[in-house]
């Protein structure tokens, strides 16, 4: 059994890399999708372009003005002079935020009086627009403070000094808030999984089109050793894949790993057994490795639009949440998250290896099942 499992291996190995082209695909394409991605991908929200459009022209006014701008969220690019600007300038995307300071801004703080300041958002990125319009109203808050501050001692004097909360946070896992070290171990799982899914889902196929498929019918091999044979290949390239995005993203991307080599490559495993059998499931139906590479990706994108990798699985719909449980690319995200940024152990990650390992026992036996019959 070994014997002829080791020959398919070597068969294996030497079919993937004398094609120079299988060999970008392999190494250099995930490096360049990690590098790529670990760069574009970001939801932090920094130097928004901003128009001030300032009818009260006072101090306080400009003093608002000046504490939005010293902030690193909002850059002061445009200073127009009518509302017909404004609206110029948010339709044909020149700034993203205009802030309109009414007339008698100044008059109504000094009154006591609520004064009121408007801020435009351009709403076409609804993300972007919320994280925009919070740090607004914080900037907004605290100058009112400051102001209600100032009023109380000048009233007063010291005296009559107001009371006033210090709030610190402090973020665990992720303490600047960097979305990089949130999503390049996402891109870690994507690379991988879409990977092996594509180069085991043309694996039979490829067989069947070059016509050695009836050559190893004939042969007293198995159909579980076949599978093995066509998998542990792939399986291998999948864990160096992994070692390689591991290490751009902590020596390039500075993204930390608190946990254990050992537990990430262990889940690794049971991840690889889900996605390359599913692969080869894909690869017993199709005929050409064309339909293959198509069903694959229409398999990949709704286990990756489902997964948590972009949008969280507890904002979805209940029905959806419920698919997500059948998804492993869902179970690894967390899994590789958690020895990332968290550092946490296999005392807490068991719960989502299990049903990795369950998923990936019961698509390797359709798998097998499949072959059998195909046979």
């Amino acid at each position: 059994m070994f014997e002829r499992i080791k020959h398919m291996l070597v068969k294996e190995f030497i079919q993937v890399f004398r094609d120079p082209r299988m060999r970008v695909v392999i190494f250099l394409i995930p490096c360049a999708q990690v590098l790529i991605i670990g760069y574009a991908v970001s939801t932090d929200v920094t130097h928004v372009r901003t128009a001030v459009y300032d009818l009260d022209n006072s101090q306080q006014s400009r003093e608002l003005a000046n504490r939005f701008e010293a902030s690193r969220y909002f850059d002061i690019v445009e200073r127009p002079d009518s509302d017909a600007k404004v609206r110029y300038l948010l339709d044909h995307g020149d700034v993203s935020a205009a802030l309109r300071f009414n007339h008698g801004f100044a008059e109504d703080l000094n009154a006591g009086r609520t004064a009121r300041l408007q801020v435009f958002i351009d709403g076409t990125d609804s993300n972007t627009a919320a994280i925009v319009a919070s740090y607004a109203s914080k900037i907004a808050a605290a100058y009112s403070e400051q102001v209600l501050i100032d009023r109380v001692q000048k009233a007063y004097g010291r005296a009559g000094k107001t009371g006033t909360i210090d709030l610190r946070t402090r973020a665990w896992f992720n303490e600047n808030l960097e979305s990089r070290n949130f999503y390049v171990p996402g891109v870690l799982v994507i690379i991988v999984a879409l990977s092996t899914l594509l180069l085991t889902s043309m694996a039979v196929v490829r067989e069947k089109e070059i016509g050695t498929i009836e050559q190893i019918m004939v042969t007293p091999i198995t159909p579980t050793e076949f599978i093995l044979g066509k998998t542990l290949p792939f399986a291998l390239i999948g864990l160096a894949e992994v070692l390689l995005v591991t290490l751009i993203g902590v020596f390039w991307f500075e993204v930390p790993i608190r946990g254990q080599l050992f537990l990430l490559f262990l889940s690794t495993c049971l991840f690889l057994m889900n996605t390359l059998g599913a692969g080869l499931l894909i690869s017993t139906f199709s005929q050409t490795q064309q339909q293959a590479m198509m069903s694959t990706f229409l398999v990949f994108f709704p286990m990756m639009l489902l997964s948590g990798f972009a949008f969280p699985v507890a904002n979805m719909p209940e029905v959806v949440q419920w698919l997500t449980k059948i998804n492993p690319i869902a179970y690894f995200l967390v899994i590789v998250r958690g020895i990332f940024l968290k550092g946490v152990g296999f005392d807490i990650l068991w719960t989502q290896m299990l049903p990795l390992l369950l998923t990936g026992l019961c698509v390797f036996w359709a798998a097998v099942r499949r072959f059998h019959k195909t046979l």
